[in-house]
């Protein structure tokens, strides 16, 4: 083959295009949009070259740069790590304001390439337009933020580096292992400069995601530790998903009868009916989780990092001698706390440990007393989500008013909050991979784009972002572009007077109501409230504003009717919670002047003997 003269941009994204991903027996592109808000950074070059393959490469016209980096992180997890989004932005504000997005990429083991704007490599104009100077070292610039929120980073600084740096950018973001955002930080003169290519470099090539099978030593150990379970728990996370082992983690627990819970990633892992599926566990779970997991002797988590919402900061295990079996594809995760390891794929570690258990069965009583528990906490759910006709209805009832009228094709999605917490304990997934909630970074403002991705995914689905208002407040402008391209989501914002979840907690540790709700902030006169629906309406939405369940759910109907993005808002009571949940280790002041708070760190620390130490 011979060679090509292109400038670094140009290379860029031929090299993109040319990228391709085997997805059961068909081939697709790996990278099939570009979020973009263009500065002097990477308008000229980048934008030029992306503006010259519209018709092979979409560009979404941004209009926030941390917004479209968490509408690239719903994409990747839609499309469950098989397809890929890209994020530009120029120099300095522009690329950092997407370090959050990366953030949450980086957490949630996601993939996004970020094409961050840089300084002159030259640094001959210095200091240009948005640069900021380090007097210690002038080779650092506003993107090394993203070393810390990136899987893979290099900061490319001549034209021909892109000929080792993207291949293994592209590589560690289909590793299942080491899965997560790239950085490639652009000098904006570099993003120019030509090179004498070779033409091999943008032949089309063909991905395929491994699966990696564990050791056998590996998997004789884990039937081991299973067979000499009596009260074993799984605990199935976002891998599960990404592995595409949720048929074969149902058909597991149904023929050795074993409960599973479902972390927030996990969530929908298996449908609502699953005899054994307890659903929530942890600091937002239901009393079934919660109950199960502290009499388990054995628990087998699968795909998951164990994070502390799930765990209750590693105290809902309450068995002395609860031993934790590990099924994940990354090493880090498979060796937390001790836990015996099996390093593979979760379909095919399930597979292998499905032949090795042969006939083997957990006591049938243990089933059963999950399926018990599993029974009060759904009638506490049935209970708690029933119409009513309160004057200000809360998160629970507001949620009942979706799941009456859900449909399997459905997507509901959360992040931050309360009500991820309330979706988690009482969502029934009628679906599998339909409940969507960002816990890893939990991050405020990912719902309206992370629909917005979530929708791009999966055009032919309803997708409902559920949000309260203080995540509305923070981020809201991809309705607009929901609207701009056409990608209908309809959003039910929960109007409680500001950041209620976080005053529950600040009462609830005995501080007194601060700065988190509106009417305990600082105001001058009467608080006014915010018309959502109209805000929604002047970014072209189809909106409305209900009063009661009633309404919501005539309001719910309406939404799917309409061709559009479709907002619906409602106050909401910003007191009233579900009951359920586990321990939780939160920072507590050892002095105060305050009895509340004094008691409340008492009450805490009675409860952290049943913390386990990390063995």
């Amino acid at each position: 083959m011979g060679e090509v003269r292109l400038t670094l941009a140009q290379a860029i994204v031929r090299f993109l295009i040319a990228q391709k991903i085997e997805d059961e027996s068909k081939v697709l592109p790996l990278f099939t949009g570009v979020h973009a808000i263009f500065g002097h950074g990477n308008v000229t070059c980048l934008g030029s070259a992306l503006q010259d393959v519209q018709d092979i490469l979409a560009t979404y016209r941004g209009q926030n740069e941390q917004s479209m980096g968490l509408a690239a992180v719903a994409y990747a997890r839609a499309r469950r790590r098989k397809q890929i989004h890209v994020c530009s932005a120029s120099v300095g504000p522009g690329s950092s304001n997407m370090v959050t997005a990366a953030g949450v990429a980086m957490s949630d083991r996601l993939p996004v390439l970020f094409l961050c704007g840089d300084n002159f490599a030259s640094r001959l104009p210095d200091p240009v337009l948005q640069q900021v100077e380090h007097f210690h070292d002038m080779s650092m610039t506003t993107n090394d933020a993203f070393r810390a929120v990136s899987s893979f980073f290099d900061r490319i600084t001549r034209p021909e580096q892109i000929l080792t740096s993207l291949p293994q950018a592209v590589a560690l973001m289909l590793d299942p292992a080491y899965c997560g955002p790239a950085t490639l930080s652009l000098g904006q003169d570099i993003q120019g400069e030509a090179f004498d290519y070779p033409e091999g470099f943008f032949v089309e090539r063909i991905h395929r995601i491994p699966r990696y099978p564990a050791a056998d030593h590996q998997i004789e150990e884990a039937l081991r530790l299973i067979r000499a379970a009596k009260r074993p728990l799984i605990i199935a996370g976002g891998g599960v998903h990404y592995s595409e082992a949720t048929a074969e983690l149902a058909e597991f627990s149904m023929r050795f009868g074993i409960p599973v819970a479902e972390t927030i990633m996990g969530r929908s892992a298996l449908l609502h009916d699953h005899r054994l599926n307890l659903a929530s566990i942890g600091v937002m779970g239901g009393t079934a989780g919660n109950e199960i997991a502290e009499k388990a002797d054995l628990v087998i988590s699968i795909g998951t990092r164990m994070a502390d919402m799930i765990t209750g900061s590693w105290s809902v295990f309450r068995d002395p001698g609860v031993k934790f079996l590990a099924l994940n594809t990354n090493r880090f995760d498979a060796n937390k706390h001790m836990a015996t390891p099996v390093v593979g794929d979760a379909k095919l570690s399930l597979a292998a440990l499905t032949k090795g258990l042969g006939e083997w069965q957990a006591p049938a009583a243990w089933g059963d007393e999950a399926v018990r528990a599993k029974a009060v906490w759904d009638a506490e759910i049935d209970k708690r989500t029933a119409p009513t006709n309160q004057e200000l209805p809360n998160y629970p009832q507001v949620i009942g008013a979706l799941q009456r009228s859900a449909k399997p094709d459905d997507v509901v999605l959360s992040a931050a909050g309360g009500l991820p917490g309330e979706l988690y304990c009482t969502w029934k997934s009628v679906g599998i991979g339909t409940f969507e909630s960002e816990y890893g970074f939990s991050c405020m403002g990912y719902e309206i784009a992370g629909a917005y991705g979530q929708k791009i995914a999966n055009p032919s689905r309803e997708v409902f972002a559920m949000l309260g208002d203080g995540s509305y407040m923070m981020l809201n402008s991809d309705i607009y572009s929901s609207v701009l391209t056409g990608n209908k989501i309809i959003c039910i914002v929960c109007d409680n007077g500001g950041f209620a979840v976080i005053n529950r907690l600040q009462v609830g540790k005995g501080g007194a109501e601060f700065n988190n709700l509106l009417a305990s902030s600082k105001h001058v006169g009467e608080v006014p409230r915010i018309d959502f629906a109209m805000h929604a309406r002047s970014m072209g939405a189809d909106s409305e504003s209900v009063t009661s369940i009633a309404e919501l759910e005539a309001a719910i109907a309406r939404a799917r009717a309409s061709d559009k993005t479709y907002v619906i808002a409602l106050r909401t009571h910003p007191y009233e919670w579900m009951d359920g949940g586990s321990w939780w280790d939160v920072g507590m002041p050892e002095v105060t002047s305050r009895a509340q708070i004094a008691e409340a760190r008492d009450r805490q620390e009675a409860a952290r003997p049943h913390q386990r130490k990390g063995v």
